[in-house]
This record gives structure tokens, sequence and C-alpha cells, in this order.
């Protein structure tokens, strides 16, 4: 039975975010980890990340930019940060990130996922129209969740922590994200997430005799490292969304 376990979501390389998160949680002598998916893709320190968290050895879940990463589908468009990232990864990191599962189950209690259980490009908790980003009807998370036996529901993707409690008393947790605090997407329809700072995101669960406690957690960390490495391999706009947190 797990007392009390950290998630993280969404490093996307940076590894200056990470550990700053992972000192974090040594201070609050937490022993458990879990990791969300869509850890190496971006134009930061894709091989240092790999290191550490092969080093952890955490229950982790593959992201879609993991797999496309590690086994680019068929008419992937290829871009100078994807071929940063390939580039910097040796052999045996990439296998890693082929051996990671789409899903998991940790400890009976845990069911874990970087979208949804059946898609690791939508989102579980938000709902994308051409009007913006909302919060998805309850009866359409419980649909997205009907093989789902668990009671807690972690999640990631949308890097944006949220907690939801579902009428069936399944509990849903957004991780955020650990390294990108915002981003702009085309699809389904255009749209911006963002959290308001640039501040490292993770959550801690606390078990106590009938209930999980839920605590959002954001730790500073110098920011400017990431930033800088943003800029130096040509991407501005992740410059921008890290010193912010705004797209």
């Amino acid at each position: 039975m797990l007392d009390k376990i950290a998630a993280l979501s969404d490093i996307h390389g940076n590894i200056w975010a990470l550990d700053a998160i992972l000192r974090d949680i040594e201070k609050r002598n937490i022993r458990s980890m879990v990791n969300l998916g869509d850890s190496l893709y971006g134009p930061l320190a894709p091989l240092a990340t790999a290191r550490r968290l092969i080093e952890l050895g955490i229950p982790s879940v593959l992201g879609n930019e993991d797999k496309i990463i590690s086994s680019p589908p068929r008419g992937t468009i290829a871009s100078p940060t994807l071929e940063y990232v390939i580039r910097n990864l040796p052999t045996h990191v990439l296998d890693w990130l082929r051996g990671l599962p789409a899903t998991c189950i940790v400890e009976g209690e845990l069911f874990l996922c970087h979208g949804t259980p059946q898609s690791d490009r939508t989102y579980l908790l938000e709902e994308v129209s051409p009007h913006g980003v909302s919060l998805k009807a309850s009866e359409r998370i419980l649909e997205e969740l009907a093989d789902i036996e668990q009671p807690v529901v972690l999640c990631g993707h949308s890097h944006v922590e949220r907690i939801v409690y579902l009428p069936n008393g399944q509990l849903v947790i957004n991780a955020g994200s650990v390294g990108l605090p915002a981003y702009e997407d085309d699809l389904p329809f255009p749209h911006k997430m963002e959290t308001g700072n640039p501040c490292a995101k993770y959550v801690i669960l606390s078990r106590d005799p009938n209930d999980w406690t839920i605590e959002c957690v954001a730790v500073p960390y110098d920011w400017k490292n990431a930033v800088a490495a943003a800029q130096e391999n040509g991407r501005p706009d992740w410059a921008k969304w890290l010193a912010s947190g705004r797209a």
C-alpha cells in the first residue's frame, strides 16, 4: 500500500526543472515516484534527462512525443527539434523509450496514462473547441475511463494541473508539467495551454485511512538555463514559454 507518491509528467528534456523537483522530493522524504510521459522531446537536454530517469528506474509510461522519438510514425514530418533530440540520444535510450508501456497500474490502486487510456494524443480532462479549452464534462471523462477499475487515475499531456472527482468515486489527477509550463498546438483546433508562471510542477498524493490528499507543487528553479538552451537550439517560442508560462 502506497502512503505517499510523487507524480511527474511532461519533463520535455528540461533537466534543470527535473533536478529541482527531485531535490524537493528528497527534502520531503518521498520514496515513491511515477512518470507520466513526454520525458525527452524538446530543444533542451534530452540525454541528461534520459540518464536521470533511467537511473531512477521509476514506473513510467510512454507519451505521444516519446513515441515520435523512439518510433516515428509513417509520414512524420521531420523538424530541427526532433532531429536534435534523436541526434543526441544513443541507442540504449531509444530502446528504453521503446520499452515503456502505454499505461501502467501501480500497487493495484493507481492507473497511469499519458493522455487517455486509449490515446496518448487526447486530453483526458480537457475539451478543445474552436472557442478554446474547457474542462471536459464528467460524463465524457467516465466514457474514457469505462474500462478502468482503479480508484485513482494519473495523467498528463495538457501540462495543466487538475484534480477531478467523478460521480462514480474515481479521482483523476493531471500532474501538470515538470519542464514546459506553456505551449501552443494546432490540433484538434488551434489552442494554448498556459500556467502563467515558469515553475516546475508536480503532484504529491498522500494516503490517509479514508482517502487521498493531493498537493499541487510549484518549484522555482533557474529556468534561465533552459531558456538559453531553447534559444541556442533555434526555438524562441520555447524560450518564451519557459520564461513566462504563457504562450
